[in-house]
């Protein structure tokens, strides 16, 4: 079985695409040469890789399989030509991220600055996504490297633990639960919260809590930043539940109340993903151990 770098280029076309008149004028191609190569690679496989409907097209189970062995494979093709082109070099590369909302929010923006300032030919893709497409994206070979709070046991995918993410909970100065020296779910769900923008992974998490216990995660209002999360709280619009480490960083300029929550699901460990066996690039390779230095 022969497979051609540039069909399998094409069907990564395919996959970002919602008709085959895009999935063409992406590639540079023609309609009719785009559905001719369609069809030599369904003979060769010996099966269906697209449903074509009147709303365009659908990736079949197997159109999804080609999908991903085709990205990991193109995207090993061009970790291949920049390790022996010789007008290349180490210090050159483009990384893709997909992360947290915590990690994109609060300490990726200081270590990637550091880091882009010492390597001015890299460039890098910060995406922020939920944990399953983190996971998701890092196996089908869509992003270098994935970035997530929680346990993560998953075949085919490598976890390099680099610190902890302990969740608390912030309150205004005044407030019922500031006189508590530690707080429970059940207590906190009396009172409205302020959280992250819906679609953000610590609020999924939160939810999922919230319906553990049989309740509806109560948000107020939700926002973009922990500052402005603790800018809304220290008004009196509510609760919130927010990383340590953010927490501590604005009630010393806000006035709030920071306390513990006796829940085992508020420590969780930060990890970097990687897929199992793929080549790691010197720029990526650096780039993980900033972050393990920096929050170790």
């Amino acid at each position: 079985m022969h497979f051609d770098l540039a069909d399998l280029s094409l069907f990564i076309h395919i996959g970002a695409s919602s008709t085959l008149t895009a999935a063409a004028k992406r590639a540079h191609l023609s309609v009719a040469t785009v559905s001719g190569r369609i069809k030599a690679l369904e003979e060769q496989l010996d099966a269906r890789l697209l449903y074509r409907t009147s709303r365009g097209i659908e990736m079949t189970p197997a159109g999804e399989r080609l999908l991903r062995h085709a990205r990991l494979i193109c995207r090993q093709c061009d970790e291949l030509k920049r390790e022996f082109d010789k007008s290349d070099n180490s210090d050159t590369a483009h990384i893709r991220i997909f992360a947290n909302t915590t990690a994109v929010t609060e300490f990726l923006p200081r270590i990637l600055a550091t880091y882009l300032a010492r390597w001015p030919n890299v460039t890098i893709d910060l995406q922020e996504r939920l944990t399953r497409d983190i996971i998701r994206g890092v196996i089908d070979g869509s992003t270098d490297m994935g970035i997530v709070a929680g346990e993560v046991d998953v075949p085919g995918l490598q976890a390099l633990l680099f610190s902890t993410d302990t969740l608390v909970l912030v309150a205004p100065m005044g407030h019922p639960l500031a006189r508590c020296k530690s707080v429970t779910l059940d207590e906190v769900a009396q009172y409205p919260m302020v959280g992250m923008h819906e679609g953000s992974t610590i609020v999924n998490f939160l939810r999922e809590q919230y319906e553990h216990n049989g309740r509806i995660l109560p948000l107020r209002i939700q926002l973009y930043s922990f500052e402005s999360i603790c800018k809304m709280i220290e008004l009196g619009v509510g609760v919130g539940i927010v990383p340590d480490s953010a927490a501590r960083r604005y009630a010393a300029s806000m006035a709030l109340c920071i306390m513990p929550i006796d829940e085992p699901w508020v420590i969780r460990k930060r990890s970097i993903l990687l897929r199992s066996g793929m080549a790691i690039s010197p720029c990526t390779q650096m780039l993980i151990d900033a972050i393990k230095q920096e929050l170790a």
